[in-house]
């Protein structure tokens, strides 16, 4: 019997307009912040109370049109993940600015290939799929808590009151710090011992964000980069320092900075991907299952039976998505050779272009994979994009060594790096978006959505993301910088992983990658693997006890600065959490604290994005200064102290705000 579909909105006109433009807003503050702290955020469950809020009073509103607006704006925490990649080709000085259309091209095309990959995986994955996909879940009990009576509308502007002055209040703090009154971290380097360079230090970020993103992880990912932190800076760094010349007059902090970052940090990268790895076995039988369901329903269409599939199954037929992926592919093939003639590599442009497109291909597949997974099991913010994302380019740079370098004269190898950033640049691309499309698809699932219209829902958000994300990136490199790229300044974005791997790039193409760290790395990793799989056999049931080998790499590559904040802020949210456990309704008041910590990364990126604007347009390197150099001891008491206030005023706020909800 045919199915009767009920007569709701769901892909409108209003809905993929506020969706766009939600998505503008948090993509600019998710490069921002990606860029400054190597994370970035998902956008879904702010951009759902956002639209539940906004649409409440709307004729016909619908929650299945609610979740079109989420879906279209979770691209922003999705397609702005390509900050991973692109800054890279800067670094390199492979380019001096973000050409638009290229980069485009870049972030559209692999986008839209990572919404066609993770459509046959949506089966295997969602439907018949035991994963907790805690983003999607905890989306969908949104979306199902708006569509209520009044206390849904009391609920729905608790939300927006919390992002709103969660959001004001980041942005708040971070102009005091551009004032200079107060400090944009607390930190300090000694060394170990008076007869050796053995040296280490503290690096804590005063960043309402970064406390939030740890909020958002959890107890267990903060404590597992914790431990990556300890791992890193008092084993790795003081014992590398130890073995250096002494120098008494050598500059500690400089030293061990200059340490973890071309010595340390490839440890973690080798642990990253020993995690992705992992990942990607556990993978083969759910893969092999999600395109076994796909080419099945393929052949119910084909049979005249595609009617009898229920409308909460209908995904775009599986021709469509083979002809959208080859449509992808042309683009992307044009830009390649492209490139490759411009940097004067005529002679190997076919066996490049060929080569690259075909990478692109089934590496995308399988990254999607990957990430899907992982995205299920963990969300997609802590998804192994990372780790996904030194294997490609570790596996791109590698074949173009062994198969084209040989054919080149030697200074090309620079153009070669870059040609292998483009590559990997797309395949991020791609994975991210998955990662991204089937915690959207879990969401729907739960709501009663159909997938085909969520599918082109989160296309049309990641081609409006990639439109937005190139002018950003130049403003942003204008005011800053990045780290380690030529002219950069002292307030240059780290960009930790456009640079880690820019440099795994040019280390593999130009021979001189200390190999030895990553199998340092690898060897970590795998132990960290044994140990977790090991706890997860041991622990009682129920127990969330976990050692995330994923976050563990992170907390050793990321900048300390960033990675011991975070850390705070997963104990502080699991404060919160406790407190929410006791309360009437705790399931509202955690949510509250999520839509606190949305806001505060928002309200955060936005401002640096608006003060890039004015540092570039002022001409000023600090435009908003009041105070010297002179007054850099006491910034730090004063910002020490104003930020603990400030953290201890906003929950304060909230718990108050969650008492009158559920009242």
């Amino acid at each position: 019997m045919k199915e009767v579909v009920p007569s709701t909105n769901e892909l409108t006109l209003r809905g993929v307009v506020l969706g766009l433009l939600i998505t503008l807003l948090f993509t600019a503050a998710n490069v921002y912040f990606g860029l400054k702290a190597g994370l970035t955020f998902a956008t879904s469950i702010p951009a759902a109370v956002i639209s539940m809020a906004l649409l409440r009073y709307a004729r016909g509103v619908t929650i299945q049109e609610n979740n079109i607006v989420q879906t279209v704006a979770s691209a922003a925490g999705a397609i702005s993940s390509i900050i991973f990649v692109l800054p890279g080709l800067v670094m390199v000085g492979w380019w001096s600015g973000f050409p638009y259309v290229t980069c485009v091209i870049i972030c559209a095309m692999g986008g839209v290939l990572g919404v066609t990959y993770s459509i046959p995986l949506r089966r295997a994955l969602v439907t018949t799929s035991d994963l907790p996909y805690p983003e999607g879940v905890a989306c969908a009990e949104v979306l199902k808590v708006g569509a209520g009576g009044e206390g849904a509308a009391a609920a729905n502007r608790a939300g927006l009151l919390a992002i709103v002055w969660g959001g004001i209040a980041s942005a708040g703090f971070q102009v005091v710090v551009a004032t200079q009154l107060f400090a944009s971290d607390v930190l300090g380097y000694l060394r170990l011992s008076r007869s050796s360079n053995a040296a280490s230090g503290a690096d804590l970020g005063l960043s309402l964000a970064l406390l939030a993103v740890g909020h958002l992880v959890g107890l267990w990912v903060g404590v597992a980069m914790l431990v990556g932190v300890l791992i890193a800076w008092a084993g790795a760094v003081p014992y590398l320092t130890s073995l250096l010349p002494f120098d008494g007059s050598a500059d500690v902090a400089k030293v061990a900075n200059l340490v973890w970052a071309k010595q340390v940090r490839f440890i973690g990268a080798g642990a990253i991907a020993v995690a992705a790895v992992w990942t990607l076995v556990k993978l083969v039988k759910p893969v092999a299952s999600g395109l076994a369901s796909a080419m099945a329903a393929s052949r119910m269409r084909k049979a005249g039976q595609g009617a009898l599939l229920p409308r909460t199954e209908q995904d775009l037929p599986i021709g469509w998505v083979a002809g959208v992926t080859l449509a992808c592919l042309v683009p992307i093939g044009w830009m390649l050779a492209d490139m490759s003639n411009g940097a004067g590599m005529g002679s190997a442009t076919a066996i490049l272009v060929a080569g690259g497109v075909a990478f692109i291909a089934l590496m995308s597949f399988f990254v999607a994979a990957v990430c899907g997974y992982m995205a299920g099991l963990i969300g997609s913010s802590n998804s192994p994009l990372s780790g996904v994302a030194i294997i490609v380019v570790i596996g791109a740079a590698l074949l173009i060594a062994l198969v084209v370098k040989p054919m080149l004269p030697a200074g090309a190898s620079q153009a070669l790096v870059a040609f292998t950033l483009f590559v990997t640049a797309v395949v991020v691309a791609a994975a991210t978006v998955a990662n991204d499309n089937l915690q959207d698809l879990k969401t729907g699932q739960l709501v009663d959505a159909t997938p085909w219209r969520q599918q082109v829902a989160l296309a049309i958000g990641t081609v409006a993301g990639a439109l937005v994300i190139p002018p950003v990136l130049d403003l942003l490199q204008k005011a800053y910088g990045f780290a380690g790229a030529p002219g950069a300044g002292l307030k240059a974005l780290a960009a930790p992983q456009a640079a880690l791997i820019s440099a795994l790039a040019k280390g593999v193409l130009q021979g001189d990658l200390d190999w030895s760290l990553l199998g340092k790395g690898v060897v970590l990793g795998i132990v960290l693997v044994i140990i977790d799989e090991t706890i997860k056999r041991v622990r009682k049931p129920g127990s969330q006890i976990q050692l995330p080998p994923l976050a563990v790499g992170l907390g050793i590559y990321l900048p300390m600065g960033t990675t011991l904040m975070v850390a705070v802020g997963a104990f502080v949210g699991w404060a919160w959490d406790r407190r929410a456990d006791a309360s009437a309704r705790p399931a509202s008041r955690k949510q509250l604290g999520v839509l606190l910590a949305s806001g505060m990364i928002v309200g955060e990126g936005l401002f640096g994005v608006a003060l890039a604007a004015l540092t570039v347009f002022s001409g000023k390197d600090a435009p908003l200064a009041i105070v010297g150099d002179s007054f850099a001891d006491a910034s730090v008491w004063l910002g020490g102290i104003g930020f603990v206030v400030a953290t201890a005023v906003l929950y304060r706020w909230l718990a108050r705000l969650s008492d009158k909800v559920a009242a």
